[in-house]
């Protein structure tokens, strides 16, 4: 399988996570933000990744149920759940796999993006000395941008953030899990759209617990750590 993707994508990052769960073999092709759109929207409309294209490498005569490119990573976890139904990211039991699920969306759609524009507001500051290369700030430049992340958008990511860390916290803290009685994909996706923090101080600092799970969730999915940790 080849996952097309930016490295430091923390969207991305998820569907690596999965793929190390199922202990599928891939590779990874690293696009150029912005030129990543002339190959990408040809094989699904879209211009987001990760894209997934389960062919690569498999016989050809073992693909004709399945389709070419999943884009989205909730759909690639979707996916890989029929494709190598074990070990499964999705509960047995039916209200708790609708709970999972549903913290799943909200990672993605809301605790996601919150991250992304923090992130990208440390790095643009403080964070500058990390990689102050032209090409890097050039990228955080435009992801800036595309975003529309400045102070004002920052500062309820910023609060938006400090509410879903409590919730996680209330859970994470008093259980091995968010949901149930074993890792699903409510845990992978918290892990992997959280991880962009473990590069902020602050972060670090007050929330040492979230970074022992996300190291532990790497781990299991035999991912290498993110930045920062």
């Amino acid at each position: 399988m080849l996952l097309l993707q930016f490295s430091t994508s923390h969207y991305c990052r998820k569907a690596r996570l999965a793929l190390g769960y199922k202990q599928i073999n891939y590779h990874c092709q690293n696009l150029t933000p912005g030129l990543h759109i002339l190959k990408v929207k040809p094989l699904t409309g879209l211009t987001t990744l990760p894209l997934l294209l389960p062919w690569e490498g498999e016989q050809a005569s073992s693909l004709t149920s399945w389709p070419k490119a999943i884009a989205d990573s909730t759909a690639i976890i979707k996916f890989l759940e029929a494709y190598q139904p074990e070990p499964s990211l999705y509960l047995p039991n039916p209200d708790q796999q609708a709970e999972a699920l549903m913290l799943e969306d909200w990672l993605d759609e809301s605790i996601g993006t919150a991250t992304r524009f923090v992130y990208y507001q440390f790095r643009a500051r403080e964070g500058k000395s990390i990689d102050p290369s032209l090409s890097s700030q050039i990228v955080i430049q435009v992801v800036r941008r595309q975003y529309g992340i400045d102070d004002a958008t920052v500062d309820l990511a910023t609060k938006r953030l400090a509410n879903a860390l409590a919730e996680l916290g209330r859970r994470w803290q008093k259980r091995d899990y968010l949901v149930g009685d074993r890792f699903s994909v409510a845990d992978l996706t918290a892990a992997a759209l959280l991880s962009p923090l473990a590069l902020i101080p602050e972060y670090r600092q007050q929330y040492p617990w979230l970074f022992t799970k996300i190291t532990e969730i790497h781990q299991l999915c035999r991912e290498p750590l993110p930045p920062g940790l």
